[in-house]
């Protein structure tokens, strides 16, 4: 699975870049036009919550299981997820908590 988290990672990331830089080139390199155009109705309105109440719910899981693992790698699918999207921070998230860690005693531990 570790495998399938990371492909979807990349696809999470190129697939949406491609059309945010699309639109960028297209019209103008302007953060808050994008924004403007992500509330063009009550649609896109809708959809845009739905993904930031998904980015902070993975924000807060992100957050909280890394410090009870202390698996503090994972922490790196924070900017991801608002850098480029959920679509590539949580799937980024679940390789980076699959890996194998060791604990101090030199015991390989799995994380799941």
């Amino acid at each position: 699975m570790r495998n399938v988290w990371l492909a979807l990672a990349v696809w999470g990331t190129i697939h949406p870049m491609y059309y945010f830089i699309s639109w960028f080139q297209a019209n103008t390199w302007d953060i808050m036009a994008m924004v403007d155009a992500w509330h063009a109705n009550a649609a896109s309105s809708g959809l845009v919550w739905d993904l930031t109440i998904a980015a902070v719910t993975l924000t807060i899981w992100v957050i909280y299981e890394s410090l009870s693992t202390r698996n503090f790698l994972s922490l790196l699918a924070i900017p991801a997820t608002f850098m480029i999207g959920v679509s590539c921070g949580l799937p980024l998230y679940l390789y980076l908590r699959s890996r194998v860690v060791y604990t101090r005693d030199k015991h390989m531990v799995r994380n799941y």
